[in-house]
């Protein structure tokens, strides 16, 4: 088989959960047939971030264990997922300090791609985050002005 086969939200979860055994080992045999370098998987951020809301919200499980199911997944042989270490450093981050897994990987997004700032209401989660200024939306006025200011070097 040439092609990648993208492998969407709810295989993972039969997988992780077994909730429908009969599907949980036909999901076994597929990340077996990739491990054995048989064909080649990938997904998607989404994909992953779905995987951790519905682990989270519906299974209700713990943080730290949905991370390590999630990295279980990441550290599939043959199974491609962009932003694969950004993903591991935001699982790390979820279940360290105790945020939204999408709070976490913004974070780590933010921080890759070199920007401090991020414009958002949610301080509760971003304050978490050493090195990021956060700035609502009725504060850029101000700070566009005051970064528009000759010789300002406060």
């Amino acid at each position: 088989m040439n092609e990648d086969l993208f492998v969407d939200t709810n295989v993972f979860l039969r997988f992780l959960t077994r909730d429908d055994p009969r599907k949980a080992d036909d999901v076994r045999a597929l990340f077996q047939a990739a491990i054995d370098g048989r064909l080649s998987l990938v997904t998607s951020v989404l994909v992953i971030a779905e995987i951790v809301w519905t682990l989270e919200s519906f299974y209700q499980l713990e943080k730290t264990d949905i991370a390590e199911k999630v990295e279980i997944i990441l550290d599939t042989p043959n199974l491609v997922c962009s932003e694969g270490d950004l993903l591991r450093k935001a699982l790390d981050i979820y279940a360290a300090k105790n945020v939204d897994f999408i709070d976490a990987y913004h974070a780590i997004y933010l921080k890759d791609q070199e920007h401090s700032r991020i414009v958002t209401y949610d301080r509760k989660h971003f304050r978490r985050f050493a090195g990021l200024e956060i700035v609502e939306p009725g504060q850029v006025e101000n700070l566009l002005a005051k970064e528009s200011r000759p010789g300002d070097d406060d």
